[in-house]
This record gives structure tokens, C-alpha cells and sequence, in this order.
């Protein structure tokens, strides 16, 4: 499957985003989708997670509370909307799929994803 981000954007603090996974290539609907983040410098950590069914969802305890991540299969888009946007929030936001039986399952694990899109930039001015 080949996934493909898109939505980040240059936006103030205390605005919203929406940014979108669209996958081509498979059937979006055996795959749990990830999203991660990545500032320069640090390490490429987790945000958010939805299962195969859309009913299970992880969020990053420190966004916690600003994040909605939903998917509609049939357009196999998952597409996640970020709040009160921080300057700290800046950063290349990737999606992330891996194929799993379970239809409820979801994992916080970077290496459990097997399949990346190319990022987007969010980038948040004070």
C-alpha cells in the first residue's frame, strides 16, 4: 500500500488542522493507521492510532484532549484533526499503516508499521 499525507501547513497558535492519509494500492481496511511526528533534532514519536474498524483510537498522552483521528474506508482516508495548535507542535507530521488481522486493534509502536508516507509539514507560529 502507498500512503500519501497531505493538510499540514503554516498556522498561528491556537488554530486547527486537518491533515489526511490517503492510501493507494490495497485494501485500506486491513490496515490499522498511525500517525507520527517528527521536530528536527528529536526522535520520530507517536500521536495517534486507529484500528481497522475506526471504533479503537490512541492518542499521545501530550496532545491528549486536541486530537481526532477517524477514518472512512471506503474513501481509504484516515484523516486526523489537531486543536489549539502550539508552536511545539511543530514538526513533519508522517501517517503509517501495518496490516493486521484484528479488526480492533491499534499499537503505539513505531516499528510495528510497516509501510510510511512521505510526511507533512505543520509548522506553528507563536
Amino acid at each position: 500500500v502507498q500512503l500519501q499525507a497531505s493538510g499540514g501547513g503554516l498556522v498561528q497558535a491556537g488554530g486547527s488542522l486537518r491533515l489526511s492519509c490517503r492510501a493507494s494500492g490495497g485494501f485500506y481496511s486491513t490496515y490499522m493507521v498511525g500517525w507520527f511526528r517528527q521536530a528536527p533534532g528529536k526522535e520520530r514519536e507517536f500521536v495517534a492510532a486507529i484500528s481497522r474498524s475506526g471504533f479503537f483510537k490512541s492518542y499521545a498522552d501530550s496532545m491528549r484532549g486536541r486530537l481526532t483521528i477517524s477514518r472512512d474506508n471506503a474513501k481509504n482516508t484516515v484523516t486526523l484533526q489537531i486543536n489549539s495548535l502550539k508552536p511545539e507542535d511543530t514538526a513533519v507530521y508522517y501517517c503509517a499503516a501495518d496490516q493486521v488481522t484484528d479488526t480492533d486493534y491499534v499499537d503505539r509502536g513505531r516499528s510495528v508499521y510497516d509501510f510510511w508516507g512521505q510526511g507533512t509539514q505543520v509548522t506553528v507560529s507563536s
